[in-house]
C-alpha cells in the first residue's frame, strides 16, 4: 500500500508539516517527535512523492523512460510522442535502453532513485515479473503490457491481426499466409500469432505460418518457407518483417497481397498498395503522459488503457 503524508501524519498523532520537516531533516524538530514519525516512516517504507514537491517548488520534474530498443520503429514512434507532450509540460526525460533485460529495468530503477527521477514511463515489450515492476514506488506508466494496480497503456494485438485477415478475406483472399514473431514475445509474437490461427479455424482457412526473429533479415531469410506452398496474400507482424518480406519478393519474382501491422514510412513509398494498420503507437505516448501528469499533481488512480487500431 502507498501512504500519502497525511495518513503518516495521522498515525504520528503529529501534523503534515511536521511529517514534511522531519523528512526534510529540519533540526527544529524535536527529538522525541523525529524519532517516533521514523519510526512509523521506516515501518511502512514509506517514500516522499518527490514529484508533487518538485512542482510545488517550481522546479522542473524529471522523467524517466526505459525503452527496449532505441532502433525500434515502433517505439521511436511512441517515444517521439512521449518527448513533445513531456516538453508541453516542462518535464526533462532521461531516456535508458533495456534491451528486453529485466535486470536491466531493475539497474535502471536504481539508477532513477540516484538522479532523483520522479516518475517513469516503462515499456513492457517482453515478460516483465511484476516483483521487479513494482520496485518503482513512484508514478509509473507501463506501455504494451498490463500489471495489476499499476497504470499501463497496451495495444489490442487480436484486433490488429484480424482487422487486416478480414480485409483480405473481403477482398477475396483464401490463401493468406502469416510471418509472425517467435512465442517468447508474448504481444507482437504470441497474440498475433493466435488471432491469426483463430480466425484461420473460424473461416476455414488453411493456416500457413513460420515464426522469425523480429528482425527483416529474418524475415528475409525464412520467408521463403511459407512459399512452399500456394500464397496470393502475407500478413506481417510488424513492419519490419514486411521490409525483410519485401525484399524476398523483389529477388523471387513472387507477386501477393502484403499486409502488415503498424506505420512504417519507408514501406509506405515502396508498398502504396499494401494494407496496413495504424496500431496507435503516437496515441500511446500521448496517452502515457496524460496518465504520468495526472499521478504527479497527486492523484490516486490506476487505469490500464486500450488503443484502438484504426486504418492507415
Amino acid at each position: 500500500m502507498k501512504y500519502t503524508i497525511n495518513e503518516i501524519a495521522k498515525l504520528c498523532n503529529v501534523g503534515k508539516s511536521t511529517v514534511s520537516r522531519v523528512l526534510n531533516k529540519d533540526p527544529k524538530v524535536r527529538s522525541e517527535t523525529r524519532e517516533k514519525v521514523q519510526r512509523v516512516i521506516d515501518r511502512l517504507g514509506f517514500q516522499p512523492n518527490r514529484s508533487a514537491r518538485a512542482m510545488r517548488a517550481g522546479r522542473e520534474p524529471v522523467v524517466g523512460v526505459i525503452v527496449s530498443k532505441l532502433d525500434s520503429g515502433s517505439e521511436s514512434q511512441t517515444l517521439r510522442a512521449i518527448l513533445q507532450a513531456l516538453q508541453v509540460e516542462h518535464i526533462t526525460p532521461l531516456i535508458v535502453e533495456s534491451r528486453f533485460q529485466a535486470e536491466q529495468v531493475r539497474h535502471h530503477f536504481q539508477l532513477f532513485r540516484k538522479r532523483q527521477v520522479n516518475a517513469v514511463i516503462l515499456f513492457g515489450f517482453f515478460p516483465l515479473p511484476l516483483e521487479i515492476v513494482r520496485e518503482w514506488q513512484g508514478p509509473l506508466v507501463v506501455i504494451a503490457r498490463t500489471y495489476p494496480n499499476i497504470n499501463s497503456i497496451y495495444y489490442n494485438d487480436e484486433q490488429a491481426i484480424t482487422c487486416l485477415m478480414s480485409e483480405l478475406y473481403r477482398q477475396g483472399h483464401r490463401r493468406i499466409a502469416y510471418l509472425g514473431i517467435e512465442d517468447s514475445d508474448e504481444t507482437t509474437g504470441k497474440l498475433r500469432t493466435q488471432s491469426y490461427l483463430q480466425f484461420c479455424r473460424s473461416h476455414h482457412i488453411l493456416p500457413n505460418l513460420t515464426l522469425v526473429e523480429l528482425s527483416a533479415e529474418s524475415a528475409y531469410r525464412h520467408c521463403a518457407e511459407l512459399f512452399t506452398q500456394p500464397v496470393d496474400a502475407l500478413v506481417c507482424a510488424t513492419g519490419r518483417l514486411a521490409l525483410g518480406a519485401f525484399k524476398f519478393s523483389q529477388q523471387s519474382g513472387k507477386v501477393f497481397q502484403m499486409a502488415y501491422v503498424g506505420y512504417n514510412e519507408p514501406l509506405q513509398y515502396m508498398l502504396p498498395n499494401a494494407l496496413s494498420f495504424d496500431f496507435g503507437y503516437y496515441q500511446a505516448g500521448l496517452k502515457a503522459v496524460e496518465l504520468l501528469m495526472r499521478q504527479l499533481q497527486g492523484e490516486s488512480l490506476t487505469e490500464h488503457h486500450l488503443i484502438s487500431v484504426e486504418q492507415s
